[in-house]
């Protein structure tokens, strides 16, 4: 059988929602299921029409509910599987979908597995981690904790030291170190069907597929990915199989390894082949990045960006996935600082112009749209460090708590943001020259062109190193657009002699950038910070 992309991804543009911080409906101070329920207008009314929820999962939450203790039950603080099954029905009636956030290269050492693996007592679930067979021994290169529990062993993590990696096995085992298990032993195979196991559990309650939390790092000393990729098929194969309507979403950034491993789309996040490519873009800022850097975005109105950065392994990569798979560009996550980091309002609708005029795939992280700033140098919260300032509550209003949460404000689970002209989707609502309501025109341009949407043709037609503007053509067989980017702050002229341009037919959106043509030359006059779209022959 074929492979087949669903459908519905041609038009799809997903919201993020870290659900701790996005509505509280019980009144503790945590957000939960019900609390999304009660919010899905709103995710509506952007125009996105799919969900990301980060883990859900019952968990001890020592790093935010990405440590795991049981994959078949939504964590009390939530709600139930009820309310999860309900979020979906919901939602679908809405016309969105959701997809989980599933951890599937480790659990928390609370999970009942683990427990028993950790038994100094050969049993079943002895070899779902990986150990070495001595506490004396270390893991030949591989992250470890040494002397936990009564076992003659260490076992490997894959992040903190509460995540024990769960054994998919070594693509080529050490002959010297016995403990590393071929990917065809027994048990290897046994959590590998698991893993299934829970993904039809969460498919058959409603869900529509699964973002894929480290999905590379499955299998040890797979330098080639090879190894992964085969279980990957695997996987593809029982979605195409049995759930054909559902997708896979891979945290790889490299999608040219991603898309060929079965996965539906994979992100340009900070790391991957395309990590390069997305920090030079939008987050080569320092404090942009969750790493130190030096440089300067090309979203930045310093000028000083160079866009060919980005475009240059961008582009190599969407000619090798093209009609394959998608290449998803996010606003952020939440392991990066604020989009709005340094930047106002009007600095962000343009990336939301750029990043919905796009190929591929759109990511909105939940309050990237009114612009919800990074609050720095706040305390640690489960494992949060320094990307907690990018996982404070959604602000609703300007009543108590941003209308987050009606709990005392000690137990809300960040701190609201209580700075003076904070933004709120109450007041941006009411503007029509806001963020929030920018960004829904921009939605709806997409959803009712779909030359702007995921598939439609992508040609350069300017871009020069360290040059703005940038300028760009979005096609299909029902229309053609152009869209030119100025993030710097100073204004830009230029004239174009190009084939590609036959007529300027409508302006579709100017923020102060005009557009005329005459004689088979195109002229742009772009004010600081602007942007257009035009429909064209």
């Amino acid at each position: 059988m074929k492979s087949k992309i669903p459908a519905w991804l041609a038009s799809a543009v997903f919201y993020e929602i870290y659900p701790q911080s996005f509505y509280d409906a019980n009144g503790d101070g945590i957000g939960d299921i019900a609390g999304i329920i009660g919010k899905l207008d709103h995710v509506k009314s952007l125009g996105a029409n799919a969900i990301w929820l980060n883990p859900c999962f019952t968990s001890p939450f020592q790093d935010a509910g990405y440590d795991i203790s049981d994959f078949y039950s939504v964590d009390p603080r939530y709600g139930t599987n009820e309310d999860l099954r309900r979020l979906f029905s919901s939602a679908k009636e809405k016309g969105i979908r959701v997809i989980l956030d599933l951890v599937a290269g480790h659990t928390s050492v609370e999970h009942p597995w683990f427990k028993e693996s950790a038994r100094a007592t050969k049993n079943k679930y002895s070899n779902w981690y990986i150990w070495t067979d001595s506490v004396w021994h270390g893991g030949s290169g591989h992250a470890t904790v040494n002397g936990y529990g009564e076992r003659d062993g260490n076992y490997l993590t894959n992040f903190f030291w509460f995540q024990p990696a769960l054994n998919y096995g070594f693509a080529k085992p050490d002959p010297k170190c016995p403990w590393q298990l071929p990917v065809t032993h027994p048990d290897v195979k046994a959590v590998r069907a698991e893993l299934k196991n829970i993904m039809r559990f969460w498919l058959d309650m409603g869900a529509s597929g699964f973002r894929v939390d480290m999905a590379a790092s499955l299998v040890k000393g797979d330098q080639d990915k090879k190894a992964v990729s085969s279980f990957w098929h695997e996987v593809r194969a029982m979605f195409d199989r049995n759930y054909p309507d559902a997708v896979l979403v891979s945290e790889w950034g490299s999608p040219e390894q991603a898309i060929p491993a079965g996965f539906h789309m994979d992100f340009t996040i900070h790391c991957g082949s395309l990590g390069k490519a997305y920090t030079s873009l939008l987050r080569n800022d320092p404090g942009s990045n969750v790493f130190p850097v030096n440089g300067v975005s090309f979203f930045n109105r310093s000028g000083k960006g160079d866009i060919t950065a980005f475009l240059k392994d961008y582009l190599a990569v969407h000619a090798k996935i093209k009609s394959k798979g998608h290449i998803s560009i996010p606003t952020g996550n939440h392991d990066l600082p604020r989009i709005s980091f340094n930047r106002n309002h009007r600095d962000c609708e343009l990336i939301f112009a750029f990043l919905l005029t796009m190929p591929g795939v759109p990511f909105i992280y939940y309050g990237d749209e009114i612009g919800l700033a990074q609050q720095s140098d706040l305390t640690s919260k489960e494992g949060g460090y320094n990307r907690t300032g990018a996982r404070t509550p959604m602000q609703w209003n300007n009543g108590k708590n941003a209308g987050f949460s009606r709990a005392d404000e000690k137990s809300i689970y960040l701190p609201v943001d209580n700075k003076k002209g904070r933004p709120s989707v109450e007041e941006q609502e009411h503007d029509r020259s806001s963020l929030l309501n920018k960004i829904r025109v921009l939605s709806e341009l997409r959803h009712t062109n779909p030359a702007l949407a995921s598939d439609g043709e992508l040609t350069i037609v300017y871009a020069k190193q360290k040059t703005y503007p940038l300028i760009y053509l979005r096609a299909d067989e029902h229309g053609r657009f152009l869209i030119a980017i100025n993030p710097s702050q100073k204004p830009v002229s230029l004239k174009l002699r190009t084939a590609k341009i036959k007529q300027i037919r409508e302006c579709v959106i100017d923020r102060g950038a005009i557009i005329s043509m005459k004689k088979g030359t195109c002229s742009f006059s772009m004010r600081g910070v602007s942007y257009g779209v035009y429909k064209i022959e």
